[in-house]
């Protein structure tokens, strides 16, 4: 429709010919050669020249050939509107003239005839008004379904744009406290639904800095912030490289589970992976920090077992946590860990027992747990110390 509509303007603004004026130019100047012939006789003999006789012959000839050009004009302007009324109309009201002028000469015949000529010229004119104005309404409908293509590409980019803005928040909610792999899953998947409360199977670990409440004591605050700044930062990498969901970070303390939101295969061995890198990891820490006179211990305690997991909070302040019997006992086993100990439960370590090595603690009484608990010392996986 629009290159239509752009050749229809571009073919008639290529026109150097005033519209219509060619078929108007022969119609009226052959009616003035018929019918000024007294005006134009009176008008010589006005100016001294009497006698003088105007040539019959002549004024047939120029009569019927500027009703030629009328109809010429009218052929010429019949491709801009495409009506063919106006030139047949035009064509019999010349062959009248011409009929009227060489076989039997009748004045309401010729009469007749002009009167057709002009009536096609003014139709000319009419249709090409007509052919305008579907013109102009036709680039108005033009104009009009841009503009209301370019409002919806407007309200598209706008719901896109709301969209990923929405996305890019709750990717960032998300990533609060899990993986960013695991994040984007969700997210992806749209599996938000995953976080409202339910019980699961999880592996939970505890770790926490042995030592730190009287580093804290000692120390000045912004020492204190620079040793947990690098703590939390190297840890929660490795949470998420090996896929833990984080439930909350306390001063020195993390808890990190498992096996939710996302299933994982082995989560006890995954846990186990990650506590043995974080004692690696904070080994590592800990060299700099003996040298600026910092001394600290790292422990950490796993269990397994169902709890119960769902967003905690309100508006944007929330964390995704779990709550059980397991959650507590890995929270215990932690607490009693000595320096360098990752002390895991029995059910944790039989579900990977082939596959990893440990030492047995025994049996233990723990705050909070009605029955001794039998726990494990975690050292490594088999073929490792």
């Amino acid at each position: 429709m629009q290159s239509q509509a752009l050749a229809e303007n571009s073919r008639f603004t290529a026109s150097r010919v005033p519209f219509g004026s060619l078929a108007y130019f022969g119609a009226g100047a052959s009616i003035l050669v018929c019918y000024g012939k007294v005006l134009i006789l009176g008008s010589i003999a006005t100016l001294g020249f009497p006698g003088l006789e105007f040539n019959p012959h002549l004024q047939a000839l120029l009569m019927w050939m500027l009703g030629l050009v009328a109809i010429g004009g009218l052929f010429y302007d019949r491709r801009f509107h495409g009506r063919y009324y106006p030139l047949a109309l035009g064509i019999a009201g010349v062959s009248i003239i011409i009929a009227t002028l060489y076989t039997h000469y009748d004045p309401r015949i010729e009469t007749s005839g002009y009167i057709l000529l002009v009536i096609a010229a003014l139709l000319n004119q009419t249709a090409r008004l007509t052919q305008l104005n579907h013109e102009v309404e036709s680039q108005t409908r033009i104009v009009k379904n841009q503009a209301e293509e370019l409002a919806a590409l407007n309200e598209n980019l706008e719901q896109r744009v709301n969209d990923q803005v929405d996305e890019i928040e709750k990717l960032a909610r998300l990533k609060r406290f899990l993986a960013p792999e695991v994040a984007r899953v969700v997210l992806a998947e749209q599996k938000e639904s995953m976080l409202e409360s339910h019980r699961s199977y999880v592996v939970t670990l505890f770790c926490d800095i042995r030592g730190f409440t009287g580093f804290s004591e000692a120390m000045e605050p912004e020492e204190v912030m620079e040793v947990l700044q690098n703590y939390h930062e190297d840890m929660g990498k490795l949470v998420a490289e090996f896929g833990g969901t984080i439930d909350h970070r306390a001063g020195d303390g993390l808890m990190v589970f498992f096996n939710d939101p996302l299933p994982c295969d082995q989560p006890e061995l995954m846990a186990m992976k990650l506590a043995l890198s974080m004692r690696q990891r904070f080994d590592e820490l800990n060299l700099n920090w003996q040298k600026q006179g910092y001394h600290l211990g790292f422990g950490i305690g796993i269990a397994s077992g169902y709890a119960t997991l769902g967003i905690v909070g309100y508006e944007d302040r929330y964390d995704y946590t779990a709550n059980g019997n397991a959650v507590n006992l890995a929270s215990r086993l932690c607490d009693t860990a000595a320096d360098g100990q990752i002390l895991i439960s029995k059910k944790t370590y039989l579900a990977v027992e082939d596959q990893v090595e440990v030492s047995e603690i025994g049996e233990l009484t723990l705050k909070g747990i009605t029955k001794p608990v039998f726990a494990y010392n975690l050292l490594g996986r088999n073929g490792t110390s």
